[in-house]
Protein backbone atom coordinates (compact mmCIF):
# COMPACT_ATOMS: atom_id res chain seq x y z
CA UNK A 1 0.00 0.00 0.00
CA UNK A 2 1.43 3.15 -1.21
CA UNK A 3 2.21 5.97 1.33
CA UNK A 4 -0.30 8.63 0.88
CA UNK A 5 0.31 12.14 1.22
CA UNK A 6 -2.36 13.15 3.78
CA UNK A 7 -0.64 11.31 6.41
CA UNK A 8 2.36 14.20 5.89
CA UNK A 9 0.41 16.48 6.67
CA UNK A 10 1.32 16.43 10.68
CA UNK A 11 4.31 14.45 10.06
CA UNK A 12 7.44 14.18 12.16
CA UNK A 13 10.50 12.91 11.35
CA UNK A 14 10.77 9.15 10.76
CA UNK A 15 7.41 9.55 8.30
CA UNK A 16 7.04 6.35 5.99
CA UNK A 17 9.59 3.77 7.47
CA UNK A 18 8.66 0.31 7.79
CA UNK A 19 7.89 -0.97 11.50
CA UNK A 20 5.61 -0.87 14.18
CA UNK A 21 4.63 1.90 15.84
CA UNK A 22 3.97 3.12 19.93
CA UNK A 23 2.42 6.35 21.10
CA UNK A 24 2.08 7.51 24.17
CA UNK A 25 0.19 10.86 25.61
CA UNK A 26 -1.57 12.09 28.10
CA UNK A 27 -4.65 14.35 28.64
CA UNK A 28 -4.91 17.51 30.94
CA UNK A 29 -8.72 17.19 30.40
CA UNK A 30 -8.96 13.61 32.06
CA UNK A 31 -7.99 11.83 35.08
CA UNK A 32 -4.35 10.70 35.12
CA UNK A 33 -5.40 6.51 35.54
CA UNK A 34 -7.18 7.57 32.16
CA UNK A 35 -3.61 7.92 30.35
CA UNK A 36 -3.09 6.83 27.39
CA UNK A 37 -1.10 3.39 27.69
CA UNK A 38 2.06 2.93 25.19
CA UNK A 39 1.17 0.30 22.38
CA UNK A 40 3.09 -1.51 19.51
CA UNK A 41 1.07 -2.09 16.68
CA UNK A 42 1.29 -5.47 15.38
CA UNK A 43 2.74 -5.87 12.10
CA UNK A 44 1.14 -4.51 8.72
CA UNK A 45 2.14 -2.60 5.77
CA UNK A 46 4.35 0.43 5.95
CA UNK A 47 3.85 0.55 9.70
CA UNK A 48 0.31 1.60 10.03
CA UNK A 49 -1.91 0.68 12.82
CA UNK A 50 -5.78 0.17 12.68
CA UNK A 51 -8.53 0.75 14.85
CA UNK A 52 -8.18 -1.79 17.91
CA UNK A 53 -4.64 0.33 17.98
CA UNK A 54 -5.97 3.92 18.05
CA UNK A 55 -8.42 2.73 20.00
CA UNK A 56 -6.07 1.52 22.52
CA UNK A 57 -3.58 4.64 21.57
CA UNK A 58 -6.03 7.30 22.30
CA UNK A 59 -7.97 5.78 25.51
CA UNK A 60 -11.12 6.35 23.39
CA UNK A 61 -14.01 3.97 22.90
CA UNK A 62 -14.34 1.74 18.99
CA UNK A 63 -17.22 3.97 18.91
CA UNK A 64 -15.59 7.30 19.44
CA UNK A 65 -12.49 6.64 16.94
CA UNK A 66 -14.90 6.30 14.51
CA UNK A 67 -16.69 9.45 15.05
CA UNK A 68 -13.17 11.13 14.98
CA UNK A 69 -12.59 9.27 11.28
CA UNK A 70 -12.67 11.39 8.16
CA UNK A 71 -14.70 8.80 6.02
CA UNK A 72 -17.86 9.67 3.83
CA UNK A 73 -20.34 6.83 2.26
CA UNK A 74 -20.31 8.64 -1.50
CA UNK A 75 -16.70 9.19 -1.46
CA UNK A 76 -14.12 6.13 -0.48
CA UNK A 77 -10.88 8.57 -0.30
CA UNK A 78 -12.30 12.24 1.38
CA UNK A 79 -9.76 15.01 1.03
CA UNK A 80 -8.18 15.81 4.17
CA UNK A 81 -9.74 17.22 7.09
CA UNK A 82 -7.59 18.84 9.66
CA UNK A 83 -10.42 18.51 11.96
CA UNK A 84 -10.51 14.46 11.18
CA UNK A 85 -8.64 11.59 11.79
CA UNK A 86 -7.52 11.10 8.38
CA UNK A 87 -7.32 6.84 7.55
CA UNK A 88 -4.50 5.89 4.51
CA UNK A 89 -5.30 6.02 1.02
CA UNK A 90 -8.49 2.70 0.44
CA UNK A 91 -8.65 1.09 -2.96
CA UNK A 92 -11.86 -0.44 -2.01
CA UNK A 93 -14.76 0.38 0.43
CA UNK A 94 -14.28 -3.41 2.34
CA UNK A 95 -10.40 -2.19 2.97
CA UNK A 96 -9.92 -1.61 6.50
CA UNK A 97 -9.07 1.73 7.62
CA UNK A 98 -5.72 2.08 8.42
CA UNK A 99 -3.84 5.05 9.88
CA UNK A 100 -0.48 6.64 9.93
CA UNK A 101 0.98 6.95 13.14
CA UNK A 102 2.17 10.48 12.82
CA UNK A 103 -1.48 11.20 11.74
CA UNK A 104 -2.76 9.59 14.76
CA UNK A 105 -0.47 11.88 17.00
CA UNK A 106 -0.99 14.79 14.82
CA UNK A 107 -4.59 14.32 15.61
CA UNK A 108 -4.37 13.52 19.24
CA UNK A 109 -2.03 16.55 19.84
CA UNK A 110 -4.04 19.23 17.77
CA UNK A 111 -7.67 18.25 18.24
CA UNK A 112 -7.75 16.64 21.11
CA UNK A 113 -5.24 18.39 23.14
CA UNK A 114 -3.34 15.56 24.42
CA UNK A 115 -0.09 17.16 25.75
CA UNK A 116 3.38 15.04 25.58
CA UNK A 117 2.70 12.94 22.16
CA UNK A 118 5.30 10.90 21.42
CA UNK A 119 5.50 8.75 18.17
CA UNK A 120 8.06 5.72 18.25
CA UNK A 121 8.82 3.97 15.53
CA UNK A 122 10.24 0.46 16.29
CA UNK A 123 12.15 -1.89 13.78
CA UNK A 124 9.68 -4.45 12.49
CA UNK A 125 11.75 -8.05 12.35
CA UNK A 126 13.78 -9.14 9.38
CA UNK A 127 11.03 -10.44 6.10
CA UNK A 128 12.28 -12.37 3.71
CA UNK A 129 11.84 -9.46 1.34
CA UNK A 130 14.13 -7.60 3.20
CA UNK A 131 16.41 -10.16 3.33
CA UNK A 132 16.68 -10.56 -0.06
CA UNK A 133 16.99 -7.18 -0.83
CA UNK A 134 20.05 -7.06 1.80
CA UNK A 135 21.85 -10.09 0.20
CA UNK A 136 21.34 -8.32 -3.50
CA UNK A 137 22.38 -4.58 -2.18
CA UNK A 138 25.71 -6.76 -0.31
CA UNK A 139 26.29 -8.58 -4.04
CA UNK A 140 26.14 -4.81 -5.61
CA UNK A 141 28.93 -3.77 -2.93
CA UNK A 142 31.24 -7.28 -3.73
CA UNK A 143 30.95 -6.67 -6.98
CA UNK A 144 31.66 -2.22 -6.93
CA UNK A 145 34.86 -3.18 -4.88
CA UNK A 146 35.87 -5.60 -7.42
CA UNK A 147 35.80 -3.31 -10.19
CA UNK A 148 37.16 -0.53 -8.56
CA UNK A 149 39.93 -3.01 -7.39
CA UNK A 150 40.36 -3.40 -11.55
CA UNK A 151 40.25 -0.16 -12.14
CA UNK A 152 43.52 0.53 -9.78
CA UNK A 153 45.46 -2.59 -11.57
CA UNK A 154 45.00 -1.04 -14.77
CA UNK A 155 46.73 1.70 -13.31
CA UNK A 156 43.39 4.25 -14.02
CA UNK A 157 41.33 5.73 -11.77
CA UNK A 158 38.21 5.75 -14.37
CA UNK A 159 37.44 3.01 -16.83
CA UNK A 160 36.30 4.83 -20.17
CA UNK A 161 34.56 1.67 -21.50
CA UNK A 162 33.47 3.43 -24.86
CA UNK A 163 37.06 3.15 -25.75
CA UNK A 164 37.64 -0.07 -24.81
CA UNK A 165 34.50 -1.13 -27.13
CA UNK A 166 35.80 0.84 -29.83
CA UNK A 167 39.07 -0.11 -29.50
CA UNK A 168 37.12 -3.95 -29.46
CA UNK A 169 34.53 -3.50 -32.52
CA UNK A 170 37.43 -2.08 -34.55
CA UNK A 171 39.25 -4.82 -34.18
CA UNK A 172 36.70 -7.38 -34.41
CA UNK A 173 34.73 -6.52 -37.36
CA UNK A 174 35.64 -7.76 -40.76
CA UNK A 175 36.58 -4.96 -43.24
CA UNK A 176 33.74 -4.35 -46.08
Amino acid sequence: MPFHPRAEAGAESGAGTNGAAAFTGSDPGEPTDREAAPFSAPEVSEGLIGIDEVQKALNRSRASVYRYTNTDPRNLNPPFNPRKLNPEYRTDQKDPLMFHPNEVARFARDVLRIKEVTVEVLNSPSTATQQLLGAILEELRTISSRLDHLDHLDGRTAVDLSARRDRLDHGARPAA
